[in-house]
């Protein structure tokens, strides 16, 4: 039984979910009356599933702080075990960009949080020393599953609110996501600090409840809607339009960097400086912490100066940010490593958000440009802006969490080659040079007078 009054849509079954056949955020009046009590129930327990998903998707980098010698892993070895997931986790992004729409936003909500479970116990099992490392590698990947969640609830919530008030949902729904990532690590501070690096199954205990807790919640206060619908045209349109694969390619400097450094922060600071399990956990939330919490500031600088504008200064913040890592390795200077590594996480946080917001101007742009020069209509136009806007958010996602892989890679030839990191931070630093050239030749070179230039679309990004 479906229903058309959302306050209370009632359970069919665990499993096919419960339905709401009438949704319609824009009517000012419903909205008020029921839509965003339903939307917003909907986006907190939306969070709790994607903030856990992000914790098991980088439990690895908390795991390998545990590994101690006995385990007979050096430094190469973990980090190509954090890349694994990341890699793994950015492959699923796309499908689970389209689960909402093809099983429901709750039931697949229930799915992807209970899904977690697998990885989890199987690092339970696996974490002691002895374990041949093609083990470790083979559970490290099943943990990319966390990396999926993020996909499918921006998808979800997307659906559930109005254009005026998507860029507060899912700046919401996406930092508290996010916050996965320094929570498992002050979590794996707090089991180290008092049961030492030998009990990392502790870990892994407390976030098997919680799981079950998030699975369970989304099974009793979430919904589904039938008007979301699997929308591949908007997706094989995305793939030929030149502007996805661009800000994907920003992407991977914004997003990348932060996932990426999330995973490697710690085992860096262990094998650059020699850092005990402790003194490296200790540290190792900072940066992940402020660049999850500033998320949302760098859209509401995008909002207020431009985001193209907004992405091109922060990349050059980031360019900097290595330079300060790469004089403090000179100077064999901990702290001011330190420094410069967490500001690297918080100009990826600008980015993250900065980015963002550029996509859904770009598209916008093109429809005024349509309807200014060439006469399309005004509804269609924009129609295809918002389809074409949410198909680019989930392929540069996919694509942009690929940084993360290619970060760990490259520390792990850095310290194989160099037992150091900075062969990798000046990797890194070359490529924050050619996405502000990036930047700056797509969007922010002045635009020719003539109106019926291409680049006038992108002239507000």
């Amino acid at each position: 039984m479906t229903t058309t009054a959302p306050d209370a849509p009632p359970a069919r079954s665990l499993l096919r979910g419960r339905w709401i056949d009438h949704w319609d955020p824009e009517d000012g009046g419903f909205w008020e009356r029921t839509g965003a009590k339903v939307a917003n129930r909907n986006l907190w327990f939306s969070i709790l599933s994607e903030h856990i998903g992000f914790s098991i998707w980088t439990m690895w980098s908390v795991l390998v702080l545990f590994m101690g010698p006995e385990y007979g892993i050096d430094a190469a070895g973990k980090f190509f075990l954090v890349a694994v997931p990341t890699l793994v986790g950015s492959i699923l992004r796309l499908p689970y960009t389209m689960a909402p729409a093809r099983f429901g936003g709750r039931n697949w909500t229930i799915v992807s949080a209970a899904l977690l479970l697998i990885p989890t116990i199987l690092a339970a099992i696996v974490m002691q020393p002895g374990t041949p490392y093609w083990v470790f590698v083979l559970v490290a990947a099943v943990g990319g599953l966390g990396g999926g969640n993020f996909a499918s609830s921006m998808a979800n919530i997307n659906a559930f609110y109005p254009e005026a008030k998507k860029g507060w949902a899912l700046g919401l729904n996406a930092g508290g996501g996010n916050i996965g990532v320094p929570v498992i690590q002050l979590v794996g501070l707090l089991i180290i600090a008092t049961a030492g690096a030998g009990a990392p199954r502790i870990l892994l205990g407390v976030y098997i409840p919680l799981i079950v807790v998030a699975a369970t919640f989304a099974a009793l206060k979430m919904d589904n809607l039938t008007s979301m619908r699997n929308d591949t045209g908007a997706f094989k349109e995305a793939y030929r339009e030149p502007q996805t694969w661009v800000m994907s390619f920003l992407y991977i400097g914004t997003f990348g960097s932060f996932i990426g450094y999330s995973f490697a922060f710690g085992l860096v600071l262990q094998n650059q400086f020699g850092r005990t399990p402790l003194q490296a956990a200790a540290v190792t939330f900072i940066g992940p912490l402020l660049g999850s919490l500033i998320r949302p500031v760098g859209g509401w600088f995008a909002d207020k100066y431009g985001g193209a504008k907004v992405t091109f200064y922060n990349f050059i913040a980031m360019g900097v940010s290595a330079l300060v890592v790469l004089a403090a390795s000179a100077m064999d200077s901990l702290t001011l490593y330190t420094i410069g590594f967490v500001l690297l996480f918080v100009f990826s946080g600008v980015g993250n958000g900065s980015t963002y917001k550029m996509i859904p101007a770009i598209f916008r742009g093109q429809a005024r440009v349509a309807i200014e020069t060439a006469g399309a209509e005004p509804g269609p136009a924009y129609l295809r802006a918002r389809r074409l806007s949410g198909a680019v958010i989930g392929i540069a996602g996919a694509i942009g969490a690929l940084g993360g892989l290619f970060i760990n890679l490259a520390f792990r030839q850095s310290f194989m080659t160099a037992q150091s990191g900075d062969p990798a931070f000046w990797s890194f630093l070359a490529f924050y040079v050619v996405c502000i050239a990036v930047t700056y030749v797509v969007y922010l070179r002045p635009v020719p007078a003539e109106a019926t230039h291409p680049r006038v679309a992108y002239a507000h990004v």
